[in-house]
C-alpha cells in the first residue's frame, strides 16, 4: 500500500536524496535547506520563459528579452575618468552579435571562456550601433545533460547567495528539486476538503508544488501560487482565531460600567467628545462589562483623541477598585501621557505616577511601594513598568500605546504582571496606535483583536498645509517663520541627527541649534531637544515650549509622538527624504492642534523637490532600486493627503510588511510565498474559511490533516500570537 504523508512529515535529511550527499547538503543548509520539506518549499524568486528564444537581430531596444548564443570573444577597457574596468563577453547566435557587460569583474573572463553556450535573459540596450545586455541572468548550457529541465519551458530561477559554492548553481538546485518532486509529491496529502478547493477554484497540493517549481503554463503557475498562498494565510488566520477563542475562554474581570464618576468626568471635560470617541468608549465599556477579557486595538489618527478614551477606561477600572498600567515606547510620550492624564483625572482624586528608567532611585523606590500597596491608581511608564521589582496590588487594565514599537514579549510581560496581581484573572487589554494600519495588515497581524477606529478628528483640528521645498528656498522659509513668530506662533525645526556624522552629509540638531541662533534667528528664543538630553532637562524644555518661553524648538524625531502644543503652527523638516512616511505623518501631527492656520514644510534635495512639485505621477516600481523615486513618492504623498490610512497604505507598498512594523513585530509573519500587500485578495477568503472551521469544530477533530499541519507550523508561536 502506498504511503501518504503531510508535507511537514517529510523530515528526511536532504543529503539522502540521490545526487546530493554530505558536502552538497552542507552547502544547501546555508540556504536553509536541511530536509526534503525545506527543498520543496524553496520557492523560485523569478522565472524565465525559455519557450520563446529571440534571435539577436530581432532584439528590441529597452525590452527584457531571452536569447541563446555562443561566446566568441572578450573585450576589456577602462571607462574614462572613472575607476571602472569594463569586460564585454561577446556572443553570437548566427544572426548577429551582442555583448554582456561586466563592471569590475575581471574574473568572469576566466569563467566564461570561448565556445561556451549561454542562455541569457536581460535588458537590451542599443549603444553606438552595438547590442548590449545589462541587468541579466545567464546560464551555461551543457549538451550532455537533460536539457528538458532547463530549456524550452518556463524555467525557475532560485535565490542563491553570492558566497555560495560554485558547485551549487541553478541547474543543480533545479535537478535536486525535480528529484524531490518526482519522489515525494505523488504521496502528498491534501489538507483542505474538496468543497473549500472547489469554492475558491484552487488546485490540489500535488499540482501546486509541481507547478510552483516547473509551471506548464503561466495559468498553471498562477493557480499553483494561489493554492500555496491560500494555505499560508489560512494557517495564520487559524492561529489568530484559536488565540481569540483562547482569550475568550480565560477568566476575566466583569467591571461595573454604570458608576456616576465616569459620567461626571466626561461632563467636566473642557471640550465635547466627537461621535467617534463616544462610539469607541461605548465599545470599550461593553468589553469591560463582559466576563470575557477585553483584547481591543484602538486606531486613531494623530490628534484623534485616544488619550481621553483611555482615561475613560481607566476611570472605570478605578471605580471598580482596580489599577491601570499605561505603557508607552519613549520617555517623552510617557511623560506627556502622565501630564495629560494627571491634569484630567487628579480632580477626581485619582493618583497618577510616572515610572521610567531615568527616575532617581529614591523616588523610584517610593513609587514602587505605592504601586504595590495600591496607593497609585494609574501607573504610566516605559518598559520600566515590566522590569523586575514592579508589583501591582490589583492591576485590571493594561493600556499599551504605540504598541507596534514594543516586542511581543514585552507586552506579554505586562499582561502577566496583571495576572499575578489578580491571582490568575486575565486583565483587560487595550492597545492603541496613531500609526494607521492598512486593513490587510490589521487582519494579518491583529486578527485576534477586536478593532475600534476613531475616524473623526476634533472640530478644532486644522488641516495642515504641506509643501515640499529645496534648500535654496530656506531664506524665504526662514523669513516666513519670523513673520509667524511675530504673530505669536511657535515653530518646530526637525533634523535627522543629534550630532554630525563623518559618514553622512546631514545637518545635525546640535550644530544647527547654535548656527540658527547666531545667524538665522538672532533675537528669537530657541530651545534644543533630542534623545541624549537628560530626562529632567527634556521636561523643562517641553514645559518652556508649552508656556511660550521658546519660539523655535530645534529637535530630532523625539517629538514624533506625544507632544501637544496648540500654539505651534509650523513644522519644518530638513532632509525630509531621510524620514519614513509614518514618521513624517506623526511629525506633521504636532502642528494644527490649535485654532491657527498651520504648515508642514518638507525640505529636501532639489532633484526630489522638482519631482514632487512637477505634478507628474511618481512610480517607484519603474526602478525599484531608485532611492530618489521612493523618496519623491513619500514626500508627494505627504503633500497630497492628510488621511493616515492612505498614507499607511503607500508606506506599506513602499516598504513591505516587515519594515512597516520592524523585525520585532514581524516574527509571526514569516510567510514563505505570500505577500500580504500584493496577495491581499486571498486574505479575507482564507480568514473566513479559518473562522468558519473553528466555529463548527473548535478542536479541529474532523480535520486531522489541518490540525497536524497547523500544530507543526505554529506550535512555538501561539503563546506570542496570543498577546496580539
Amino acid at each position: 500500500m502506498e504511503t501518504k504523508f503531510l508535507l511537514n512529515e517529510i523530515s528526511l535529511p536532504v543529503k539522502y536524496l540521490k545526487g546530493v550527499g554530505e558536502k552538497r547538503a552542507e552547502i544547501l543548509a546555508s540556504l536553509g535547506i536541511k530536509q526534503i520539506e525545506d527543498l520543496l518549499q524553496y520557492y523560485p524568486r523569478i522565472y524565465q520563459d525559455r519557450r520563446h528564444i529571440k534571435h539577436i537581430f530581432n532584439l528590441v531596444d529597452g525590452e527584457k528579452e531571452t536569447l541563446q548564443g555562443t561566446i566568441i570573444g572578450h573585450h576589456k577597457s577602462r571607462l574614462p575618468r572613472r575607476k571602472i574596468e569594463l569586460l564585454k563577453v561577446i556572443i553570437s547566435d548566427g544572426t548577429g552579435y551582442a555583448s554582456l557587460l561586466f563592471f569590475n569583474q575581471p574574473k568572469m573572463e576566466k569563467y566564461l571562456t570561448k565556445g561556451l553556450k549561454l542562455i541569457i535573459s536581460g535588458r537590451i540596450r542599443r549603444f553606438h550601433g552595438e547590442t548590449q545586455i545589462t541587468d541579466f541572468e545567464y546560464e551555461v548550457l551543457h549538451e550532455e545533460e537533460n536539457e528538458l529541465l532547463h530549456h524550452n519551458r518556463i524555467v525557475p530561477i532560485y535565490p542563491l547567495t553570492q558566497d555560495i559554492s560554485p558547485s551549487i548553481g541553478q541547474r543543480l538546485i533545479r535537478t535536486t528539486v525535480k528529484k524531490a518532486l518526482d519522489t515525494y509529491s505523488p504521496q502528498l496529502i491534501e489538507i483542505f476538503p474538496e468543497e473549500i478547493l472547489s469554492k475558491h477554484q484552487l488546485p490540489d497540493i500535488k499540482f501546486a508544488f509541481n507547478n510552483i517549481h516547473f509551471p506548464t503554463s503561466w495559468t498553471a503557475y498562477k493557480s499553483a501560487r494561489a493554492r500555496l498562498i491560500f494555505e499560508e494565510f489560512f494557517l495564520l488566520q487559524l492561529a489568530l482565531g484559536l488565540t481569540k477563542k483562547k482569550v475568550e475562554e480565560e477568566k476575566g474581570i466583569k467591571f461595573q460600567t454604570d458608576f456616576k464618576l465616569l459620567t461626571s468626568f466626561v461632563h467636566s471635560l473642557p471640550f465635547t467628545l466627537t461621535q467617534a470617541q463616544k462610539r469607541v468608549i461605548k465599545e470599550i465599556l461593553a468589553d469591560m462589562g463582559s466576563e470575557v477579557p477585553m483584547n481591543r486595538l484602538l486606531h486613531g489618527d494623530v490628534g484623534a483623541g485616544k488619550t481621553v478614551v483611555a482615561a475613560c477606561a481607566a476611570v472605570t477600572a478605578y471605580e471598580n477598585g482596580y489599577q491601570t498600567a499605561i505603557m508607552a515606547p519613549t520617555e517623552i510620550l510617557a511623560e506627556q501621557h502622565s501630564l495629560n492624564i494627571h491634569r484630567l483625572l487628579s480632580p477626581l482624586g485619582i493618583k497618577v505616577a510616572l515610572l521610567t528608567s531615568s527616575i532617581k532611585k529614591s523616588e523610584r523606590e517610593e513609587i514602587l511601594t505605592q504601586i504595590k500597596n495600591g496607593e497609585v491608581n494609574i501607573a504610566i511608564g516605559t518598559h520600566a513598568l515590566i522590569q523586575e521589582g514592579v508589583e501591582f496590588k490589583k492591576l485590571g487594565l493594561c493600556v499599551i500605546d504605540e504598541q507596534h514599537r514594543f516586542g511581543v514579549i514585552q507586552r506579554a510581560e505586562l499582561k502577566n504582571k496583571a495576572k499575578e496581581a489578580c491571582k490568575g484573572i486575565c486583565p483587560d487589554v487595550l492597545v492603541m496606535t496613531a500609526t494607521p494600519i492598512p486593513r490587510t495588515l490589521a487582519l494579518t497581524l491583529y486578527g485576534d483583536l477586536d478593532t475600534s477606529v476613531i475616524d473623526e478628528l476634533p472640530p478644532n483640528r486644522q488641516k495642515v498645509i504641506t509643501k515640499c521645498r529645496s534648500e535654496k528656498d530656506l531664506p524665504k522659509i526662514f523669513a516666513f517663520i519670523k513673520e509667524e513668530i511675530k504673530n505669536g506662533r511657535q515653530v518646530y525645526l526637525v533634523y535627522p541627527l543629534v550630532e554630525e556624522s563623518k559618514e553622512l552629509e546631514l545637518k545635525a540638531a546640535t550644530r544647527m541649534f547654535k548656527e540658527l541662533q547666531k545667524n538665522a534667528f538672532p533675537g528669537f528664543k530657541l530651545g534644543l531637544l533630542h534623545g541624549q538630553i537628560k530626562s529632567d532637562e527634556k521636561a523643562q524644555v517641553m514645559k518652556d515650549f508649552h508656556n511660550k518661553e521658546i519660539d523655535i524648538l530645534v529637535s530630532t524625531t523625539v517629538i514624533e509622538v506625544g507632544i501637544d502644543v496648540p500654539n505651534a503652527s509650523i513644522m519644518l523638516i530638513e532632509h525630509a527624504e531621510r524620514f519614513g512616511l509614518a514618521q513624517l505623518h506623526q511629525l506633521r501631527g504636532r502642528v494644527g492642534r490649535g485654532a491657527h492656520k498651520s504648515y508642514c514644510i518638507l525640505v529636501t534635495k532639489k532633484t526630489i523637490a522638482d519631482l514632487v512639485n512637477s505634478g507628474l505621477p511618481i512610480n517607484p516600481q519603474e526602478d525599484p532600486d531608485s532611492t530618489i523615486l521612493k523618496a519623491a513618492k513619500r514626500l508627494a504623498t505627504m503633500c497630497q493627503t492628510s488621511n493616515g490610512f492612505e498614507i499607511a497604505q503607500v508606506d506599506l507598498e513602499l516598504r513591505g510588511a516587515g519594515e512597516f512594523f520592524g523585525t520585532r513585530q514581524h516574527g509571526i509573519l514569516k510567510l514563505k510565498l505570500g505577500n500580504i500587500i500584493y496577495d491581499a485578495k486571498w486574505l479575507e477568503p482564507a480568514r473566513q474559511e479559518a473562522f468558519n472551521l473553528l466555529d463548527n469544530d473548535p478542536s479541529l477533530k474532523a480535520y486531522p490533516s489541518i490540525s497536524k499541519t497547523f500544530d507543526y507550523q505554529y506550535r512555538d508561536k501561539l503563546g506570542l500570537v496570543e498577546i496580539g
